[in-house]
């Protein structure tokens, strides 16, 4: 389910169908304002005038707002792998081609107005103490994307790839975050060049 939208794609899939529909609104109106405003700025009583329900109504769905918010991102975390395997498939064998496939798109996406980086990231920040809901799904999503870059880096054939592995990480996480600062012509736009230089700089080694 990809999309080059401002924000990230919205919730489709079975995950958001099994949800009762009102609580699937919710899940809708919230995924909205967390990505757009940050999950802290956001409250309870926005939510439901927002989605046109009741507290008790959120409430039955999700126990508390930091369970919505863990909602939300376990949803982000399905699509973001979507996005991820996407181009991984359109380049079967070629983990080179697969990781320039990726970020060719992340690129695209950090030039479009109000693009506001990785719902994963934005998370993390906000939420820095360890076991929280929210921050307890940001870091599965990074640890495994960490994982994958470095078995990707290996199957290139690197001579440390686990360095090349951590090293494209950064650039991604480098252009989720530029990509907010800097906007249209910023430095995230060529986050797929700079791979590319950094994997043929690693492949020489």
């Amino acid at each position: 389910m990809p999309s080059d939208n401002n924000i990230e794609p919205p919730i489709k899939g079975a995950h958001a169908s099994a949800l009762p529909k009102a609580a699937e609104k919710i899940l809708g109106v919230a995924r909205d304002l967390f990505y757009r405003q940050g999950i802290r700025a956001i409250g309870v009583d926005e939510i439901v005038r927002r989605a046109g329900v009741t507290k008790p109504s959120l409430y039955r769905s999700f126990p508390s707002k930091d369970e919505l918010a863990a909602s939300y991102l376990r949803q982000y975390d399905l699509e973001f792998w979507d996005r991820f395997d996407e181009a991984v498939n359109a380049h079967p064998g070629d983990p080179r081609a697969q990781i320039h496939a990726f970020l060719t798109r992340v690129g695209k996406r950090t030039q479009k107005p109000d693009y506001r980086g990785c719902g994963m990231t934005n998370a993390a920040v906000e939420y820095p103490e360890h076991g929280h809901p929210a921050r307890v799904v940001s870091e599965a999503n990074k640890q495994e994307l960490r994982r994958r870059l470095r078995a990707m880096a290996a199957a290139m054939g690197a001579g440390d790839a686990d360095t090349l592995g951590d090293g494209l990480l950064l650039l991604i996480e480098g252009a989720y975050i530029s990509g907010q600062l800097f906007g249209l012509g910023g430095p995230a736009q060529s986050v797929a060049r700079n791979a590319d230089l950094l994997i043929g700089a690693s492949l020489k080694d």
